[in-house]
């Protein structure tokens, strides 16, 4: 089980990282930082799966498949961000993480305009 896996390497950080604190603050942050990358890159793994799945659902839907990718890039997008944000919450720079996420915001509100329009096209219709 993957979690399982995930779940030991995240405790194993942990316990590197409290010894560290007390002696070299920096470097329990380099641990946190090289442990939330390691889980990040085997997320991205996984990655492939849910494609996979989009793709099926692509198939049997009579949805447009644009708006389908458009959304998988909505969440992606939040993913992304969500992770970077905490890293440099989490090494003390909560300025810097403010700003990636409102920057996902402004990403998020700029991949959603077709699919806004798209929706005003459809109420339009019904009127």
């Amino acid at each position: 089980m993957d979690i399982v896996k995930i779940a030991v390497l995240g405790i194993a950080g942990v316990f590197l990282a409290i010894p560290l604190k007390r002696e070299k603050g920096e470097y329990s942050t380099f641990v946190a930082m090289v442990v939330g990358i390691c889980i990040f890159i085997y997320l991205l793994t996984k990655v492939e799966t849910v494609l996979l799945f989009v793709d099926s659902i692509k198939s049997q839907l009579p949805v447009d498949g644009r708006y389908i990718g458009l959304v998988v890039k909505m969440v992606g997008i939040t993913y992304v961000a969500e992770f970077a944000a905490n890293l440099c919450r989490d090494s003390g720079y909560s300025a810097i993480a403010g700003q990636i996420e409102m920057f996902a915001k402004l990403s998020i509100l700029v991949v959603s305009v077709p699919v806004f329009g798209a929706f005003l096209d459809a109420v339009g219709s019904f009127l």
